[in-house]
């Protein structure tokens, strides 16, 4: 990989960059291996609240000012939280990299936190999170993983809650910086026509905080047996998931689960697709999906469909898992299922963010840079028998758990 760079510094801090000389943007991405995963009850929401927050002000620097000068500039920032990271990011021309990374490490370190902005802030979330409650084809995927993974913290919503956003202070995001903001689980990550030895000079010259060396303790995974769980909604449609916990990024049987997934509900060619909406008609929105971190996925279906035509949609769905298990796929139907996965990975590399995006999620996760050719070579390897052994292991009768969000109670539903 000649065109890409790794560099440790002496704070233990990683830089990664990828140069494409034919370009004359970047994408740069200050990373952090901290999210929802790492709070507990009392905290949940602080990592989403946070990445907030660092857009509020720094000591030299108000809101408003940190928006216009990249954005005079042509560029702009972003971030985003999950439950695994935290990545605060900007996009902008060459020319101007030096700036936006000298605004990164501003807001990164320098962030004060006013009580005045936290207080708006607060509002502000607890409106996105009303949202959330408002939109029942996002709330049910928080409903459906809070299930699986109970008792974990993965099973934590990124948002939070109410209860805890009213009652975050400006010590309580301090203290979280500090434990969890660490050297260790900091990566700078740049894509597009990038000079690494420039990104390793920016970084001597503009973080200046003592991040910390503290080796990070292991996250922790405790699965046990779930029920099917139904939501009390006013809707007009029954919003629907079944599916189960099952293997992670860490896996080498994730690739065939993505194929699986693939083949049975994502695309408007997969069978659940063709089955329920284009032979029957009786739901907008079928697909399956997979949310995957690194030791373990949540997999599953997801449907919206009226109340008299649920149950319908849920025997055409146990009807096609049945299939699955019992007849290999085609090599035709798997060679279009690969396919769609490596055209859709092969498509997004023409983003400097998704290529950022990858090496920064390759290189937390597995210490490396996965290139997109033993990306392909995976997905090429799947055989029609890998698909039929993974059917039957992961529908295996009685391992399945269905979420129902309604305004009557659906569980009465009989499931296969």
């Amino acid at each position: 990989m000649k065109n890409i760079n790794i560099t440790e510094l002496p704070n233990g801090i990683t830089i990664i960059s990828e140069k494409i000389e034919h370009v004359k943007s970047f994408s740069l991405g200050f990373w952090f291996n901290v999210g929802s995963r790492d709070e507990n009850e009392m905290n949940n929401g602080i990592s989403h609240f946070l990445e907030h927050m660092f857009f509020k002000g720094t000591k030299k620097r108000s809101a408003k000012k940190i928006s216009e000068e990249i954005e005079s500039l042509g560029g702009y920032l972003n971030a985003f939280t999950s439950k695994e990271h935290t990545c605060l990011y900007g996009r902008g021309l060459t020319v101007h990299i030096e700036k936006t990374f000298e605004v990164l490490a501003d807001i990164v370190q320098n962030s004060t936190f006013a009580d005045k902005e936290i207080s708006k802030e607060k509002n502000v979330v607890i409106d996105e999170l009303n949202d959330i409650e408002d939109s029942p084809d996002e709330l049910i995927f928080d409903k459906f993983e809070s299930n699986i993974f109970k008792n974990n913290s993965l099973g934590m919503p990124i948002i939070g809650t109410e209860q805890n956003l009213k009652k975050f202070t400006r010590n309580d995001l301090f203290s979280f910086i500090n434990e969890n903001y660490t050297s260790s689980k900091f990566f700078i990550v740049g894509s597009g026509n990038i000079n690494h030895n420039k990104l390793i000079s920016f970084a001597e010259r503009y973080l200046r905080k003592d991040f910390k060396k503290i080796i990070t303790t292991q996250r922790t995974l405790n699965l046990h047996p779930t029920q099917d769980l139904f939501v009390e909604k006013d809707t007009q449609q029954v919003h629907y998931i079944l599916g189960k916990a099952t293997y992670g990024l860490k896996d080498k049987e994730r690739i065939a689960i993505n194929v699986l997934s693939h083949i049975l509900g994502e695309g408007s060619s997969s069978r659940l697709f063709q089955k329920i909406r284009e032979e029957h008609g009786i739901a907008y929105q079928i697909n399956s999906f997979l949310n995957s971190f690194y030791d373990v996925s949540a997999f599953g279906i997801y449907l919206s469909t009226n109340e008299n035509s649920i149950h319908k949609a849920q025997s055409l769905i146990f009807s096609e898992l049945k299939k699955i298990k019992e007849r290999k796929v085609s090599e035709i139907e798997l060679s279009r299922a690969k396919e769609y996965l490596i055209g859709n990975m092969l498509m997004s590399l023409e983003s400097t963010t998704y290529r950022m995006l990858r090496m920064a999620q390759s290189m937390i996760y597995y210490k490396k840079i996965r290139t997109v050719n033993e990306s392909i070579k995976k997905v090429n390897a799947i055989t029609q028998m890998d698909i039929l052994k993974l059917s039957n292991e992961i529908f295996e009768n009685g391992t399945l758990t269905r979420v129902i969000l309604s305004p009557r109670n659906l569980l009465l539903i009989r499931a296969a």
